[in-house]
């Protein structure tokens, strides 16, 4: 499993630009074959930052999505909204836990 997390810093003015961009990528990447799991969030502590979680069944399959045409189309636009430096985060482990629970478990938990 391929677990890549990126951080990129948001140009404010052009967030809205931006959001036209992720919503093309996020809504292709899940659906492309070989992606477990591909969210963007942006942070609640900073509003001008763009969060990607992305989970792949295998290297293969990231490197499918990363040649695909709206990977690139993203990535090409990236200079036009992204304001700093871009971190990625990535890394392979077999050893990957899912959970579900609901919120009256989660509090229960800590009781």
């Amino acid at each position: 499993v391929i677990v890549v997390r990126t951080t990129i810093p948001i140009d404010p003015a052009s967030r809205e630009r931006a959001m036209g961009h992720v919503e093309e990528l996020v809504d292709h990447a899940q659906r492309e074959a070989g992606t477990v799991r591909y969210r963007a969030a942006m942070d609640v502590t900073n509003p001008s930052l763009l969060h990607f979680f992305e989970q792949y069944e295998d290297a293969a399959a990231a490197e499918v999505h990363a040649e695909s045409e709206p990977y690139r189309q993203f990535m090409s636009a990236l200079p036009e909204f992204a304001d700093g430096s871009i971190e990625t985060v990535q890394f392979e482990t077999d050893d990957v836990h899912v959970s579900e629970f609901t919120a009256t478990d989660a509090a229960n938990a800590v009781e």
